[in-house]
């Protein structure tokens, strides 16, 4: 397969990302699978053509039903708030279909075991969008935890922090509420650091928790785009309950003995988006985060001793992964990178007829520690991942 039809669902937040991906792969990556943006789904149909327009997609339609049930459509890109995910993955495996759907992978453990099931019974690929990944600065981590230049890992370290619902008088948009996103900064950064967690270091066995949400009602919103949100009646608009987390913290064990630490929140005021982690082994140490996502500061015991300390390393260089497509070494690379070395990832693995990285498993595996980190939060104690 040399080209790849693809119908999107969503077309907000990450489905520019998405987008943005499908559209410059081919300039950078020439000898990829080329992705053809042939229909583009929305709900509002002006909306729809609007973003068809904007964002390069051939046609548009407001029916997802419809988009499935294509003959010239391979694959299904699902951005849609989470709790749409279930049914259109369900649909477009027996349709199929290929499946990318951005994570969480759904609202409960057991919709996306059955979302496992039904793409693995179709013999279709599925991925699931954790697009940190695919920052050349963490697959330099990778390499290095498995070549052992580490050692045996004893620690990972692990918070997102956010600030964007600091604000008492932020509308409640979708994101807060359980019954469409499944969960707050436990589900949606949370997820990530998780999935770093099991990508990096390896399963995880047990987990104990705790989670706060600090403002409990707020302004309902008259309009909603991406993470930002308006309400046109101020202080004196009516308000909803909060149902989901503003902030999560856990503790956990890994199979292989390491310890783990865990913190996801919305209310770090001053932090816009801190992804960041350190591991830390016999035999060194790794310092990661995403807001300066070109950089590792790595640290080696072998070092001689009038010289040891972290050094920065600017992951740009054609030793690292991707790099040779880009820029010169020492030229920067963005958050939308990772999407295409995501897109990157699922067209090769379709081509060879294998399952991309991280696919389904990976989120069945990410929302089972989720929904034991809630059941712990719950019964205050220690949750074994085995009970889930």
């Amino acid at each position: 397969m040399n080209q790849l039809r693809v119908g999107m669902i969503g077309y907000k937040f990450m489905g520019k990302a998405h987008s943005n991906a499908y559209r410059t792969l081919p300039m950078f990556f020439p000898e990829a699978v080329k992705p053809e943006m042939a229909v583009l789904c929305g709900r509002d149909g002006q909306a729809v053509q609007r973003a068809a327009e904007q964002l390069g997609w051939r046609q548009y339609v407001t029916d997802w039903k419809e988009l499935v049930a294509r003959d010239d459509i391979d694959l299904i890109d699902i951005n849609a708030p989470s709790d749409a995910h279930k049914e259109i993955a369900l649909a477009a495996a027996k349709a199929g279909k290929h499946i990318f759907c951005e994570k969480p992978l759904a609202l409960t453990l057991s919709d996306s075991r059955e979302m496992l099931q039904a793409a693995e019974e179709a013999g279709v690929c599925h991925m699931v969008g954790f697009n940190y990944r695919f920052s050349p600065a963490v697959k330099l981590v990778k390499k290095l935890v498995e070549s052992g230049r580490l050692g045996q890992i004893y620690h990972f370290r692990a918070w997102f922090l956010q600030d964007w619902i600091l604000d008492p008088e932020f509308p409640l948009v979708w994101r807060l509420q359980k019954e469409i996103a499944g969960s707050g900064s436990h589900g949606d950064l949370g997820a990530h650091l998780i999935d770093l967690a099991h990508y990096l270091v390896g399963d995880i066995s047990e987990v104990i928790g705790m989670s706060e949400t600090f403002i409990k009602e707020r302004p309902l919103a008259d309009e909603m785009t991406g993470l930002s949100a308006k309400s046109s009646k101020g202080k004196d608009a009516p308000k909803g309950p909060v149902t989901v987390d503003d902030a999560t913290l856990f503790l956990a064990r890994f199979e292989n003995g390491a310890l783990g630490s865990f913190e996801a929140t919305r209310f770090a005021a001053g932090h816009r988006s801190t992804n960041a982690f350190e591991i830390n082994g016999s035999l060194g140490s790794v310092k990661f985060d995403f807001e300066r996502m070109n950089e590792l500061e790595v640290y080696f015991t072998s070092d001689d001793e009038d010289v040891q300390g972290f050094r920065r390393v600017v992951a740009t260089d054609p030793a690292h992964a991707y790099a040779e497509a880009w820029w010169p070494p020492g030229h920067t690379l963005g958050f939308e990178h990772t999407f295409i070395h995501e897109v990157l990832e699922l067209g090769e693995a379709i081509s060879a007829s294998r399952q991309p990285e991280p696919n389904f498993r990976d989120g069945v595996k990410c929302q089972a520690v989720l929904e034991a980190v809630e059941r712990s939060v719950s019964e205050r104690r220690w949750v074994d991942l085995s009970e889930m």
